[in-house]
């Protein structure tokens, strides 16, 4: 137990190291600092040591041993990185009563980092700049994202996946985040364009 506790204390330090570093270098230095900080609190930290297994998340493990996972309820409950933080009752009826709200714009490029880091820790050497696409492309249409939500993480996603992690953060960094507010609120209008700009067409609903 010692051994696995060590090992998943190196491995979420380092995911939380790379996000730092994503983060930092498009601006969002707070969120960089304060990112995944839950996963070193005891409801996660002793789940994920348990679980541990180096080539996944121990989450999936857990799910798999008693059928859904303690940790992954207490972590995404407080980390507005994560779509599922974003989960609401509907007021309309609605199946399943339930509906994604849109998430802030500094919160869908945190989550951009996220995804990122996570391909890095566990694909190490064979990751490439088409990692985080990939995998989203994965479980494409099964999540409950929001439209802008959906739209803005494809979005960055397909910017990494043509011009890679230079390029994109860059683009993140100058064009998006000083205008955060403003991409909250006319986010169709920006995509649309800076698609146009950087040559990707619109992917299909």
């Amino acid at each position: 137990m010692k051994i696995k506790a060590w090992e998943h204390l190196k491995t979420i330090s380092t995911h939380k190291y790379l996000v730092m570093q994503g983060c930092f270098r498009v601006g969002l230095y707070k969120q960089g600092l304060l990112h995944d900080l839950s996963k070193y609190t005891p409801s996660e930290f002793f789940v994920g040591a348990k679980y541990y297994q180096g080539t996944r998340s121990p989450n999936n493990a857990e799910r798999e041993d008693i059928g859904y996972s303690s940790a992954w309820l207490h972590h995404k409950g407080r980390n507005k990185h994560h779509y599922e933080y974003w989960i609401d009752y509907s007021a309309a009826d609605i199946k399943g009563g339930m509906a994604p709200a849109p998430m802030p714009t500094k919160y869908i490029v945190e989550m951009m980092m996220d995804r990122i880091a996570a391909c890095k820790v566990y694909k190490g050497e064979q990751y490439t700049q088409h990692s985080a696409m990939e995998y989203y492309n994965l479980g494409r249409g099964k999540a409950p994202l929001h439209e802008k939500t959906q739209a803005m993480l494809e979005f960055f996603l397909e910017l990494l996946d043509k011009y890679g992690e230079e390029k994109t953060d860059l683009f993140i960094k100058y064009y998006v985040v000083p205008r955060c507010k403003k991409w909250d609120k006319d986010w169709k209008q920006y995509i649309k364009h800076y698609r146009e700009k950087c040559h990707l067409p619109e992917r299909d609903a």
